[in-house]
């Protein structure tokens, strides 16, 4: 096998320019491979991230009426709070209408604790604050209803007897947070204001789970594991995934085509040379492999020559980041403004031995030609 890389080495310096050429294509495939996987793979680490700190906890403990996809079921789906809550933080879900500007826009009002520390909503603005009616919203809902910290707006709501009643609330602080499903349509309120201003004393929609917690003393409720609740994320960025191989495939796939044209091209010019090995003494089997290992090789200097402007490149990213346009971020997902990619080993060895065993087999498929060569025909340089 050292006599086979050897020959290899020196027939692709020999070749320059197309050896060179072949090389460039293949270690942009390999970088391009590596940067864009890595970022998917850490947008999904940031959104999980993001997801667990701003809304599911370690898991949502929910009425089993009520169906936080299903805006119809906010009326009913609440119930008496158990008496035993250690590790779990209510919720209060209740349907309302504010009045930014003259305009009527519907939201919900969210009751939390706001001594509550499991969750990054800041809360505690709530508690610390002196106004009569202090609420917080998100910087999506913000800019929508074009409000600002420190603005009062009009807020209507149905109570528990279905009278309607309407106040004055003071938006007392903008979060900012990646996650939009706490903060589009939704003001955040403390819970025992919500309790008071509906009638609806004492109940929760749902719960945050922190730690473990006794399932029996919940009949009525049903548990779901951030697990489950980042399902739906987890199967939307593996089909950014799947949609982006294909992209991982055309650019594999061109580099490979050179390879293999080249392979072909080697084969039919170097006749007499494959001849003379094979009169030698080199075994048919041995001269299909040195062609294979030139393949190979092909794959291996482009992992040098890769690394070259790709480390330096991932270096850079993953300090700078890779900034997401303000279109993206209303998509209704988890995402960032910036993504820091996150280069693992198993991207980096899978990347490296899909690259190196495909160059290996597109080489080997051209190459079986030899095996029939007849060798004193080769040795003329006659065409087979």
């Amino acid at each position: 096998m050292k006599l086979e890389f050897q020959l290899a080495f020196k027939n692709l310096f020999g070749a320059r320019l197309r050896t060179l050429l072949n090389v460039l294509v293949l270690s942009f495939s390999f970088v391009i491979i590596i940067f864009l996987n890595s970022i998917m793979d850490g947008w999904d680490q940031q959104a999980q991230k993001d997801s667990i700190e701003w809304e599911f906890g370690e898991g949502h403990l929910i009425y089993e009426k009520y169906d936080p996809l299903d805006p119809y079921t906010i009326l009913e789906g609440h119930s008496k709070i158990p008496l035993n809550l250690n590790g779990l933080t209510p919720i209060l879900d209740h349907q309302a209408f504010i009045y930014p500007q003259g305009r009527m826009m519907s939201v919900v009002l969210k009751g939390i604790d706001n001594r509550q520390s499991v969750l990054k909503i800041p809360t505690q603005i709530l508690k610390q604050s002196k106004e009569s009616f202090p609420v917080i919203i998100g910087k999506r809902l913000a800019e929508s209803a074009k409000l600002n910290k420190g603005d009062k707006v009009q807020l209507r709501w149905r109570d528990v007897k279905g009278t309607y009643d309407a106040n004055t609330i003071t938006i007392v602080d903008v979060f900012d947070s990646n996650v939009p499903n706490i903060d589009n349509g939704k003001i955040w309120i403390d819970i025992n204001k919500l309790w008071q201003i509906t009638g609806l004393e004492n109940q929760a929609s749902y719960f945050i789970v922190k730690d473990d917690f006794n399932k029996a003393a919940f009949p009525y409720w049903k548990f779901k594991s951030k697990e489950s609740l980042l399902k739906n994320l987890k199967e939307l960025i593996d089909q950014k995934k799947a949609g982006q191989s294909f992209i991982f495939g055309l650019l594999l796939a061109i580099a490979l085509l050179a390879i293999f044209d080249t392979q072909i091209l080697s084969i039919f010019r170097r006749q007499k040379e494959i001849g003379t090995y094979i009169a030698l003494g080199m075994t048919r089997l041995k001269v299909v492999r040195l062609f294979t290992v030139e393949g190979s090789v092909y794959s291996i200097l482009a992992l040098l020559i890769g690394s070259i402007y790709g480390v330096p490149f991932f270096i850079y990213m993953a300090k700078a980041g890779f900034p997401i346009p303000p279109a993206d971020q209303k998509m209704g997902i988890a995402l960032a403004d910036v993504i820091y990619p996150v280069y693992g080993l198993k991207l980096i060895f899978s990347t490296i031995l899909t690259v190196i065993i495909s160059a290996t087999i597109v080489s080997y498929l051209p190459a079986r030609k030899i095996a029939k060569l007849n060798p004193v025909l080769a040795l003329k340089g006659k065409k087979q």
